[in-house]
């Protein structure tokens, strides 16, 4: 049984396999029949070798296994504080608050929850040093790991606007650094950049440029960096995507000394998802999650199904959950240390994006930096055109949504069952600079869908 099983073939050279496929071609071109360029420029061969191109592999050194994340907007505080413990019971392993302002008492947010073992997050829409504090204190008494995300150059990407100006939201993130050495407080919303339309080079480049504002602004980050990353439906690109932030991330925190690697969080995306028959979210989140997991990241937060026009629920908030459960516990995607490492076409593809995004970050680094870019428009300019491109092939039909623009259920009827308003909320107000805007693919179709069931009623 110890004898190589496969010593009595010869070995394939790539150049054998290239000259047989040309050969079954029969006159068409190789590169032009078989090689596909994303938009992205990424070119994808039609095999991959290992004595083609392949140099050293890339070490995504995501060795822990990853937490199962719930997230819980924070509006009634008894509520939320059940709704967590009972979510802890049931299988998830850490939680993600939202909070919208200060007047909520945190001490008894968290009170019953086992914080000994339990990963917190506390995505705070707000900036407060007090407020803060009271989470420092908690982390300290209760041996808790919690992050919380303060992201001010996040905020004036998605809103336009600071929490107060851009020198006094450093500044509080400077008084931060020193007061609170039990959390993780710096963030960097990613997510913004794919729901919004980005390309995956776009969205790394964009993260490292992020990022590398509060390397340059904050004196002291003594913690881990949190990366909020949204994972799209195209399978080993989102897997290499996340190793490239990784890989990039940590070239760029050596030229500061900082010597921690990033903590990235991981969400489905929502700019694929659809408002009709809905349930083919569920197909779609749970690639998105697997993507996730074999990319590296160190928690993931499922979006439930019908997370665009119901309220938070019981329901869909157990769904989304099983489904990391399942990739868990049953499909056994933790047991793995780096399942993606060594994969000749995740190597290539994580090299090609980490080139590319490296490119384009220096690029953003000699116009200025990321806040310059925001404040001219260039990185709103670029994300609108590269949406533009992605909308046109989803109106055409080269861009396939199940069950919206490609076999679509002509009864499926919506309407009735809104509870929240699904697409872009406009809401005029005074900005410094344009807003990032999240839109989905499918929003003008719905909303067209929406009309014509009004109209036959």
């Amino acid at each position: 049984m110890s004898n190589d099983l496969f010593s009595d073939f010869q070995p394939v050279s790539s150049k054998q396999w290239k000259q047989q496929i040309q050969y079954e071609l029969k006159g068409a071109d190789y590169n032009e029949t078989l090689i596909w360029e994303s938009t992205e420029g990424i070119k994808v061969k039609p095999f991959y070798h290992k004595d083609e191109d392949q140099k050293n592999f890339a070490n995504t050194n995501s060795s822990q296994s990853f937490k199962i994340c719930q997230n819980i907007f924070v509006y009634d505080l008894e509520k939320s504080a059940d709704r967590a413990l009972e979510t802890l019971n049931r299988g998830a392993e850490s939680i993600r608050f939202t909070i919208e302002n200060e007047t909520i008492d945190v001490e008894k947010l968290v009170a019953k929850l086992p914080l000994a073992n339990t990963t917190v997050y506390f995505n705070l829409l707000f900036l407060s040093i007090d407020f803060v504090k009271k989470i420092d204190t908690i982390a300290k008494d209760r041996n808790a790991t919690i992050f919380v995300q303060i992201d001010p150059a996040g905020r004036l990407a998605k809103e336009g606007n600071w929490f107060t100006n851009l020198e006094t939201d450093f500044d509080v993130l400077n008084t931060l650094s020193i007061a609170c050495q039990n959390i993780h407080f710096i963030s960097v919303d990613g997510a913004l950049y794919q729901n919004a339309g980005a390309n995956a080079v776009q969205q790394i480049a964009y993260i490292l440029a992020h990022a590398n504002e509060y390397f340059n602004r904050v004196a002291t980050i003594s913690k881990p960096i949190l990366i909020q990353v949204s994972v799209g439906t195209n399978y080993f690109f989102e897997i290499a995507k996340i190793r490239a932030i990784r890989l990039l991330f940590n070239l760029l925190a050596k030229e500061y000394d900082h010597n921690f690697d990033c903590h990235i969080l991981a969400i489905p995306s929502k700019r694929n998802k659809t408002l009709y028959d809905y349930n083919v979210n569920m197909l779609r989140t749970t690639t998105e999650c697997m993507s996730a997991i074999l990319g590296g990241a160190d928690a993931v937060a499922n979006l439930p199904y019908d997370s665009l026009y119901h309220k938070d629920n019981e329901f869909g908030d157990r769904i989304a959950r099983n489904q990391l459960l399942v990739l868990k516990h049953e499909s056994y995607f933790d047991k793995v240390s780096n399942p993606s490492d060594g994969a000749y076409y995740i190597e290539n593809l994580t090299s090609q994006l980490t080139e590319k995004a490296l490119t384009l970050f220096k690029d953003i680094e000699a116009n200025g930096g990321f806040i310059t870019q925001l404040v001219e428009g260039t990185i709103q300019r670029k994300i609108q055109e590269s949406a533009t491109k992605e909308q046109e092939l989803f109106d055409s039909g080269k861009e396939i949504l199940l069950g919206t623009n490609k076999y679509p259920n002509k009864n499926d009827r919506m309407s009735h069952d809104l509870e929240l308003f699904p697409f872009v909320k406009t809401k005029p107000r005074k900005t410094l600079v344009s807003p990032i805007i999240e839109k989905r693919l499918a929003e003008k179709m719905e909303q067209e869908r929406l009309e014509t069931e009004k109209e036959v009623q």
